[in-house]
């Protein structure tokens, strides 16, 4: 299988305001594009949420193109939202850009705060090239992997916020044994609430467990 892994940048008039919340919300740390369609210009999406729901939904109301939406919380400070909306003209160039006959979009897809969105396409040489090629103006891709078909990177999973935070807790001997600092020093060096840093590293921790369970299983 041919494979493109690729990183869009979103000027700030392109991206979707929903997705611009990861980039200018503190309260919303990280969002996947785990599903989505398209039909009559309307997009149905399931995305996984990291940050405080009230925050999203506000926003989520709020947007005119919004046909309707459903959130399901899965623990604490996460979620899933099931949502229809309008597509502007600019993310249907985008969705028209991607439709190439043998080209196929693989989930999920990750909105980061630098705003950019990671995603990985298949298909023929010439039509990925084409895909790539044909995005509209104000979004600029960024080849990061050619070749076979990897899968998702476990080390992509981990927000940006969530990398720090692990390697400041490195860092401060957190995880030495025994602990040298605990969480009030990561969380000092974070700039941030002692619950902000736990949550943090609780979620990055639990990524990488299940990771390495599901790895051997």
């Amino acid at each position: 299988m041919n494979s493109l892994r690729l990183r869009i940048t979103f000027d700030e008039a392109a991206i979707h305001p929903i997705h611009e919340l990861v980039c200018a919300s503190p309260a919303i740390e990280r969002e996947l594009l785990l599903e989505g369609k398209s039909v009559d210009g309307t997009e149905t999406i399931l995305t996984y949420v990291e940050g405080d729901r009230e925050v999203y939904e506000e926003v989520l109301a709020a947007r005119p193109e919004t046909v309707e939406y459903d959130v399901t919380p899965d623990g604490e400070g996460s979620f899933f939202v099931y949502a229809r909306w309008e597509l502007r003209d600019r993310e249907r160039r985008l969705e028209a850009a991607l439709a190439r006959e043998t080209v196929i979009v693989v989930p999920p897809l990750e909105f980061r705060p630098d705003r950019t969105m990671t995603l990985s396409l298949i298909g023929h040489s010439a039509d990925l090239e084409a895909a790539v090629e044909g995005l509209p103006e104000g979004l600029n891709a960024e080849v990061l992997r050619v070749g076979e078909y990897q899968g998702y990177d476990t080390a992509n999973r981990l927000t940006d916020r969530q990398r720090e935070a692990l390697t400041v807790a490195q860092e401060a001997g957190y995880y030495r044994v025994p602990r040298e600092n605990g969480i009030e020093a990561v969380a000092n060096e974070l700039g941030c609430a002692v619950s902000t840093a736990s949550a943090l590293l609780r979620r990055a921790e639990s990524r990488l467990v299940t990771d390495a369970l599901e790895a051997r299983a």
